[in-house]
C-alpha cells in the first residue's frame, strides 16, 4: 500500500513538472497537441496538461550571427576569389521558423553563400575588390526578402574578405609600386621645374638689380666727371684770366701743379721705366720760377705792358 502511494505521490511531481514550464527571456516556445502546433508561449510562466499538450521547438528570439565559410568564386573576367562573409539575422515568427525551414541556419548559410557566387559572378575583379559595399547591399536586399516566408529578418550581411590569387596579389602589388614610382617621378620633376623657375627669376631680377646698381654707378661718375671738368674749366679760366692780368703767381700754381700730376702719372704707370733721381725742392722752385719768366715775357701786349709797370717785377724763386 506505502509502495503505491509513493507511486502516485511520485507520478504527481512529475505531473506538476510537465505541467509547469517557464520561458526563459529571449526565447519562444511552440506548443503541440499531439504533434500539432497550436500556439506559442512568449517568456514567462505557463501550464501545459501532460500527455495531451507539449513543448514543439525551443526558438532564440535575440539577433543572431551566422558565420559564412570561405569558397572559391570566379569573377566576370574568369579570376578566382575566395570570398567569406558573415550574416546577422533575428527571428520575429517563431512558428514560421520553426515549422516552415528544417534547419534555418543552415538554409540561410546556403542562401548566402549561392547569392555571394551570384553577385560576384556578375563583376570583374576590380568591382569586386572596391564595391564591397555595394555588394553587401545588393545582398541584404535579395537574402531579407527570400527569408521573409522564414519568419526571420535579415539584418545586416557583411563580406569579410574577398581575396584574389597570389599571383594577382603580386601583379597588383608591381602595379601599385610602379604607380607610386611614377607619381614620385611627377613630383620631382614638378619640383625640379619649379625650382629651375625660381632659380631663373632669381637671376633675372639679379641682373635687373645689377643693370640698374651699374646704371646708376655711370650716372654718378659721368656726373662727377662732368663736375671735375667743371671744376678743371673753372680753374682754368680763372688761372688764364689771372694770366691776363699779368699774375705771375698764377702762372707759377699752374706749372706746379701740372708738374706733380706728371710726376704722379709716371710713379703709377705700370708699362713705363720709373728711374728716381735725387731733386732738391729749390731747384723746382726754380725751375717753376723759370717757366714764370719765360711766360713774362711773352706778355708783349700793351695790357700786358700796362699791367706790368703797375705790378712790381717778380723776385726769381717766388711762388
Amino acid at each position: 500500500m506505502s509502495i503505491l502511494i509513493a507511486i502516485i505521490v511520485l507520478g504527481g511531481i512529475v505531473f506538476l513538472f510537465k505541467m509547469v514550464r517557464v520561458v526563459p527571456q529571449g526565447y519562444e516556445w511552440t506548443v503541440e497537441r499531439f504533434g500539432k502546433y497550436t500556439h506559442t508561449m512568449e517568456p514567462g510562466l505557463h501550464f501545459l496538461f501532460p500527455i495531451v499538450q507539449g513543448v514543439g521547438r525551443k526558438i532564440n528570439m535575440m539577433e543572431q550571427v551566422l558565420d559564412i565559410p570561405s569558397q572559391d568564386v570566379i569573377t566576370k573576367d574568369n579570376a578566382v576569389v575566395k570570398v567569406d562573409g558573415v550574416v546577422f539575422f533575428q527571428v520575429l515568427d517563431a512558428a514560421k521558423a520553426a515549422y516552415e525551414v528544417s534547419d534555418l541556419e543552415q538554409a540561410v548559410i546556403a542562401l548566402v553563400m549561392t547569392n555571394i557566387r551570384t553577385a560576384i559572378g556578375s563583376m570583374d575583379l576590380d568591382e569586386s575588390l572596391s564595391k564591397r559595399d555595394e555588394i553587401n547591399a545588393k545582398l541584404l536586399g535579395v537574402i531579407d526578402t527570400a527569408t521573409n516566408a522564414w519568419g526571420i529578418k535579415v539584418n545586416r550581411i557583411e563580406l569579410k574578405d574577398i581575396q584574389p590569387p597570389q599571383n594577382l596579389i603580386d601583379s597588383m602589388a608591381r602595379q601599385m609600386k610602379a604607380e607610386r614610382e611614377k607619381r614620385a617621378n611627377i613630383l620631382e620633376a614638378e619640383g625640379l621645374r619649379a625650382a629651375e623657375i625660381l632659380r631663373a627669376e632669381g637671376e633675372k631680377q639679379a641682373a635687373v638689380l645689377a643693370a640698374q646698381g651699374k646704371k646708376e654707378a655711370a650716372f654718378l661718375e659721368a656726373e662727377a666727371r662732368e663736375r671735375l671738368a667743371e671744376a678743371e674749366a673753372n680753374a682754368t679760366r680763372m688761372v688764364s684770366e689771372a694770366i691776363a692780368k699779368g699774375d705771375v703767381q698764377a702762372i707759377n700754381y699752374f706749372v706746379a701743379q701740372k708738374y706733380v700730376e706728371a710726376f704722379r702719372d709716371l710713379a703709377h704707370s705700370q708699362n713705363s721705366k720709373f728711374v728716381m733721381m735725387p731733386m732738391e725742392t729749390s731747384g723746382l722752385i726754380s725751375s717753376i720760377a723759370g717757366i714764370a719768366e719765360l711766360a713774362r715775357e711773352g706778355l708783349s701786349s700793351p695790357q700786358s705792358r700796362a699791367a706790368g709797370a703797375r705790378t712790381p717785377p717778380a723776385v726769381p724763386g717766388q711762388r
